[in-house]
């Protein structure tokens, strides 16, 4: 984006005037040592903007609930997920673009209409071995705050998410993950000091983070 075009919805409003459609992407968990990292796409109704839309990381649980369920009633959107494993196996920045990838796709699978654009918050992404190549794609820092399409998606990525870390907090008792949502707080540290990690934890993250102190502790024990 050209400084010039640092106004908010600049896109969308371009889009709108011509009778087309946006697609705004974000991701959501791209920082914990637990679970999956998801992405949201977006496509808003013409001319429609509300000022809930807002980046999910500066809203109230209660914020974030009203703003997606305006989603769920008025917007098209989808989600592409990328898994602990897939992270482990092929880093943090691939795994983010592989999700967004799957959320771009499933989203425009849904739609007749060609995206006149495709917005997305700082990351590149690139659809060229997709039928969806010609359409454009902007990346942009803020781009929560510079697009309402992209705030909605990272609305949906971190209700979803939020939403698949307590369906996990069931299934893996003890972790408290409904409670950070597998975030590193020291809530969570805690716990893994006393038991072991999940098979939903990031080993990468803990082997970088977490076991890395206590790695290099052992090592220089061992001279001793």
């Amino acid at each position: 984006m050209k400084k010039k075009d640092f106004r908010k919805n600049f896109y969308e409003e371009n889009a709108w005037k011509a009778n087309k459609i946006i697609c705004g992407i974000d991701e959501a968990g791209r920082g914990p040592i637990a679970g999956p990292l998801v992405a949201g796409a977006v496509i808003l109704p013409h001319y429609t903007a509300p000022p809930f839309l807002k980046d999910s990381k500066t809203l109230t649980k209660k914020e974030l609930l009203k703003a997606y369920g305006w989603i769920e009633k008025y917007c098209i959107f989808s989600i592409g997920i990328s898994g602990n494993y897939e992270i482990d196996k092929c880093n943090i920045q691939n795994a983010t673009l592989k999700a967004m990838k799957r959320a771009a796709i499933n989203l425009l699978t849904m739609t007749h209409n060609t995206p006149h654009a495709i917005l997305i918050d700082a990351i590149p992404l690139h659809l060229s071995n997709t039928n969806y190549k010609n359409i454009p794609i902007h990346h942009f820092a803020k781009g929560e705050s510079l697009s309402s399409s992209i705030a909605a998606a990272s609305i949906v990525a971190k209700v979803t998410r939020d939403r698949i870390m307590g369906k996990l907090d069931k299934i893996f008792p003890g972790y408290q993950l409904q409670e950070h949502k597998g975030y590193g707080t020291q809530t969570h540290k805690n716990i893994l000091e006393k038991q072991k990690h999940s098979i939903i934890h990031r080993t990468s993250f803990l082997q970088k983070t977490f076991y890395k102190g206590k790695n290099e502790q052992k090592n220089q024990l061992s001279l001793f």
